[in-house]
């Protein structure tokens, strides 16, 4: 687990404003859920990640409820122990809601959700126990139309942060079912089979034969699994491939390699356009996806940045009716990582824009000119104990403060209704009056310059 310093929630916030900003202007509104979701909700969403999700023991009475009615505790499984866990992510919390609301809710809900998510994860590059994710989905239509505004928001999302490099994968659920049949992968092992396939990227083809052998699939399986879906690298027409792989299967999958096509079609008018690529080893982990699938990646990162598809069967597990959706998150945190290393974040201001420094006056004194001054827009810390000047000046001027300039108040200046303005980078420093000190802390770097050319 980690701390934010007021830096890292700066840093956090722009991107979150940026994302935010970009969601809204596709039309999506904002949700948020609670932390704890019951486990019955949780369980038998995620395949074999379901062990990352952080369960929440019983607490006093019901733990002891629990423990009384059992001849043996040593028996008791981690079912027993707990009904409650950290939410694993934010789109089961989102079917449950639609479910549940669906009745006060638009039929074609386009929401968006920034909020953190846990898992009992290894730690690495861009990847916590906690971390944020910033969703976009869109829940009640089949269409392509959907799909193709959700990964516009976050390819532009992504562009507006300057991440120009990003390339957009996509494969179906159902294209892969139909690679497993052809290359005779057993039904009970499918699942097995994909989650060996989604790690082609990070352990190469011949670390995936090996898994897949670990994992019970014969070599004559494998290897035609591995050569349908992992010969191809070519980056050319995603629609053409598409279809080039529908044809190798024999016409297995035509419909679903049509969708395909209509998707990728439909992209090439929207902002990500030229960055889609047709990716037939991408399977993506999640139990609940059922058909096209998504992952975002950058060009010099090693995991994605962002990761959806269609699950047109999840909120039917908590409703009386299947709804359609689809969606993709951005995952925040390796987004900050990104920005930081590639120097991509603006000059971020963390402090006050200035620090009310006084000697020889009262307290009321000072904090009547705080006041002036916040009322008039500026962000202002006051000094809070009677020290020297220079003391005073010197912690407004620490890099930890953040200030520009030092707002002084003495005897003089009190008594003329007047505060001295000292840019703290520069050391320049003028008088004016305590009512107009708000309007030239605001201007930042240079705002002395102006009164001195006035005069």
């Amino acid at each position: 687990m980690r701390d934010f310093l007021p830096r890292d929630i700066a840093r956090r916030e722009y991107v979150v404003s940026l994302v935010r900003r970009v969601y809204e202007r596709y039309g999506f509104v904002p949700l948020e859920t609670p932390a704890v979701e019951s486990l019955a909700i949780l369980s038998g969403k995620y395949g074999e990640d379901e062990k990352l999700i952080y369960r929440i023991l019983h607490r006093g009475e019901a733990l002891r409820r629990v423990l009384d009615r059992a001849e043996n505790a040593a028996a008791l499984g981690a079912d027993d122990l707990s009904e409650e866990a950290l939410r694993y992510d934010l789109t089961v919390p989102l079917a449950r809601v639609v479910a549940q609301y669906g009745g006060v809710l638009p039929k074609y809900f386009k929401r968006y959700q920034i909020q953190p998510v846990w898992r009992a994860d290894r730690p690495g590059k861009g990847r916590f126990r906690e971390f944020y994710q910033c969703d976009v989905d869109a829940i009640g239509s089949r269409g392509r139309i959907p799909e193709a505004e959700v990964l516009s928001a976050v390819s532009e999302a992504l562009s507006e942060l300057r991440l120009d490099d990003h390339e957009i994968r996509i494969n179906h659920r159902g294209l892969l079912r139909a690679v497993l049949d052809v290359a005779g992968v057993p039904e009970d092992l499918g699942t097995s089979a994909l989650t060996a396939l989604d790690k082609l990227d990070k352990i190469g083809v011949e670390g995936v034969r090996t898994e897949l052998r670990e994992r019970g699939i014969d070599d004559g399986a494998a290897a035609r699994l591995l050569d349908l879906v992992a010969a191809d690298e070519d980056r050319g027409d995603p629609k053409a491939r598409v279809r080039a792989l529908a044809a190798r299967l024999g016409g297995v999958g035509e419909d679903v390699a049509a969708e395909l096509a209509e998707l990728f079609e439909v992209l090439d008018v929207t902002p990500a356009v030229g960055r889609v690529r047709f990716d037939p080893a991408l399977a993506r982990g999640l139990g609940y996806y059922t058909g096209a699938i998504f992952e975002v990646r950058l060009t010099d990162f090693g995991s994605s940045v962002a990761g959806g598809g269609r699950y047109d069967g999840l909120i039917g597990m908590f409703g009386k009716q299947a709804v359609p959706a689809v969606g993709c998150s951005i995952g925040l945190e390796r987004i900050l990582v990104v920005l930081d290393e590639r120097g991509l974040f603006p000059p971020l201001r963390v402090g006050p824009d200035a620090v009310v420094c006084w000697f020889g006056v009262p307290a009321a004194c000072v904090l009547s000119v705080a006041r002036t001054l916040r009322e008039g827009g500026a962000r202002v810390e006051v000094f809070p104990d009677a020290a020297k000047l220079g003391k005073q000046l010197a912690y407004a001027a620490q890099d930890a403060v953040g200030a520009r300039f030092a707002v002084i108040v003495g005897p003089d200046e009190a008594a003329e209704g007047m505060v001295s303005v000292k840019d703290l980078e520069s050391g320049e420093q003028v008088r004016v009056a305590t009512s107009e000190a708000a309007a030239l802390v605001a201007r930042g770097p240079g705002a002395l310059e102006a009164p001195s050319k006035a005069t």
